[in-house]
């Protein structure tokens, strides 16, 4: 995940060489909360389930096996026609590219410590920081009702 250029100076100088070493080097190119590979593309559901082509199986959002039998989708006749695609009849299942980027576990970009930072897919590292994305979106509309307040009068609903 880019860093912005108004945040760049929280993260050390040497922050690419750091987040290569854990994707690749301890994670091995795969998310360490679900283990999607990193630079290919998933046949991925709705909840998080998506399928692992080198075990030819289903995976949950954690990366166990799921239990209910589903259709190959590298398989069409399998699959139920030509290829599911949303929308079309069948599961909804559609391709996702997979990046995987460094997380800090506690959301502190000063603590670069190993067991604080994790190699996490774009939909692990969303569903991780979800609370303190919330939590900044809860403020910064406050601070919108507050400027409108000030400038404005009182804040119309």
């Amino acid at each position: 995940m880019p860093i912005r250029r108004e945040h760049r100076h929280f993260y050390p100088i040497d922050w690419r060489e750091l987040s290569a070493a854990i994707r690749f080097g301890r994670a091995k190119g795969r998310c360490e909360r679900c283990g999607r590979p990193h630079g290919e593309s998933v046949y991925h559901l709705p909840g998080g389930r998506w399928f692992d082509e080198a075990a030819g199986c289903w995976r949950d959002g954690r990366g166990r096996p799921v239990r209910r039998p589903l259709p190959d989708p590298r398989q069409p006749e399998q699959a139920g026609g030509a290829a599911m695609v949303p929308g079309k009849g069948g599961e909804p299942w559609r391709r996702i590219a997979v990046r995987l980027s460094c997380a800090h576990l506690d959301q502190d970009t000063a603590n670069n410590s190993d067991g604080n930072l994790a190699a996490l897919c774009q939909s692990c590292h969303l569903n991780h920081d979800r609370p303190w994305n919330m939590q900044k979106r809860r403020l910064t509309i406050l601070m919108r009702r507050a400027l409108g307040d000030l400038f404005e009068g009182p804040y119309r609903r």
